[in-house]
């Protein structure tokens, strides 16, 4: 066993034995740091999803590069005037006023110019952030010879955090979740129909400044959770994954808020055993696991779900297309081969759609022929009178050209449910009556 394979086992060994005290209160500051890490990611989540709908989630990301000027500002004047700035708020006061400062130019650029607001956010983030650079440049080169740990800013670092930050960071946190769930209707209203809200007289503006006060408070209050590079992610990536899982708002809400708690606390419990990884990278890290994870496997939108749906519904339309054909033979008198006739499936694929049709009763084969059996034949009478009657109201109410009907009918007739197939017969019923 090498030098790497046992100090992997020596990382995991550990984990598994300090990673349930830090969930049950034994390892006590670091504990307070993991709850609000999850509080953290919670009233991300939540803002996030807003955020999201809105289209704000790159002014989020402009707004937490815009903070770094603000906290070296902060030290600087602070440091000048004698103040403790490193303990305090005096710090996350600045680099609120810088957040709020650069969504404020974004909006100046994109309404008072003829730039869109992509480029105003692009405009915006690389000069703060240059500013900031600048900033950190002067801290580094004055009397104290250090950054006084304003580096822990821009990756985050959660062991460097005390029990009073991450209280600080917390309350932040419950502020957000119930400023968000107090203005839960106004925030869908307008992120959803921003027309609709202006012309029944809401306050649209008002409610994008809002949003815009969340996203610099949620910003700040990551800043030593994640830093202000990635406190981006935290914003974006539970929504993104949350909406994989569900189409309705409450539910997406609610799993984003679950997804960004379970990511920053997980991430910073993982930060904390392992002290050598940047925080911040390692909550995003764990997000973006949750992301693929949901990306992947989610029921209706993942991934594999979609393939899976493509693959029934190419078999369904294939098996289909045989029992209509088998049952056009049938209705002639014959037992087709699968060989000579043209539109049944051969080789390989024709195998496996007839003992899919033999498994479901709908086929039998007899030598090298095939024929219906009676419930085959029944499934075929239901699919031919499907295509007859969506052919009947294409030519009849749609205006389609005859030669153009076929392969609209192709598309749809298997995916006709009763309903429907019983009001086009009204339909049809109607039109022959009143012919």
């Amino acid at each position: 066993m090498n030098a790497d394979t046992t100090s992997l086992l020596g990382i995991l060994q550990k984990t598994i034995v300090e990673l349930p005290k830090l969930f049950t209160g034994q390892a006590s500051n670091t504990t307070v740091v993991v709850v609000a890490s999850g509080l953290f990611g919670v009233a991300a989540g939540l803002v996030g999803v807003f955020a999201l709908l809105r289209k704000r989630s790159l002014t989020a990301d402009a707004i937490g590069h815009a903070t770094l000027p603000g906290v070296a500002g902060a030290f600087i004047v602070g440091t000048m005037l004698g103040v403790p700035v490193r303990e305090g708020p005096w710090l996350l006061v600045g680099a609120a006023l810088a957040g709020a400062l650069g969504a404020w130019m974004i909006q100046l650029i994109a309404h008072r110019t003829r730039l869109r607001e992509d480029a105003a956010i692009g405009i915006v983030l690389s000069v703060f952030f240059g500013v900031g650079v600048v900033l950190l440049g002067v801290v580094q080169n004055m009397e104290s010879g250090t950054q006084g740990g304003l580096a822990t800013f821009i990756f985050g670092h959660t062991a460097s955090m005390l029990a009073a930050d991450a209280r600080a960071m917390g309350f932040i946190a419950l502020f957000v979740l119930i400023v968000t769930f107090v203005l839960r209707k106004q925030l869908t209203l307008v992120c959803f129909n921003d027309t609709y809200a202006r012309a029944t007289g809401w306050p649209v503006q008002i409610v994008d400044l809002l949003l815009l006060g969340l996203i610099i408070v949620v910003s700040v209050a990551g800043l030593r959770a994640v830093g202000l590079l990635l406190v981006v992610a935290m914003i974006t990536i539970p929504p993104a994954a949350a909406r994989f899982w569900s189409d309705h708002l409450g539910r997406i809400v609610a799993i984003s808020a679950v997804i960004g708690g379970v990511s920053g606390s997980i991430g910073t419990a993982m930060s904390a055993l392992a002290p050598g990884r940047p925080a911040g990278a390692v909550i995003v890290l764990t997000a973006g696991s949750l992301f693929a994870l949901s990306m992947l496997c989610a029921p209706r939108r993942g991934i594999i779900a979609g393939a899976v749906g493509r693959v029934r519904s190419r078999v369904r339309i294939l098996t289909d297309h045989t029992i209509e054909t088998l049952w056009e033979h049938s209705e002639e008198g014959t037992s087709p081969n699968i060989g000579p006739v043209r539109n049944l499936p051969h080789g390989i694929k024709g195998r496996l759609v007839f003992l899919l049709l033999r498994v479901r009763g709908y086929v039998r084969s007899i030598g090298d022929a095939y024929m219906l059996t009676p419930a085959g034949l029944a499934e075929g009478a239901r699919l031919n009178r499907n295509h007859r009657l969506w052919s009947a109201y294409l030519t009849t109410h749609a205006d389609i050209a005859p030669s153009h009907v076929d392969w609209s009918v192709d598309q749809v007739e298997h995916v006709l449910s009763d309903e429907l197939v019983q009001k086009l017969e009204r339909i049809v019923e109607l039109e022959d009556a009143g012919a």
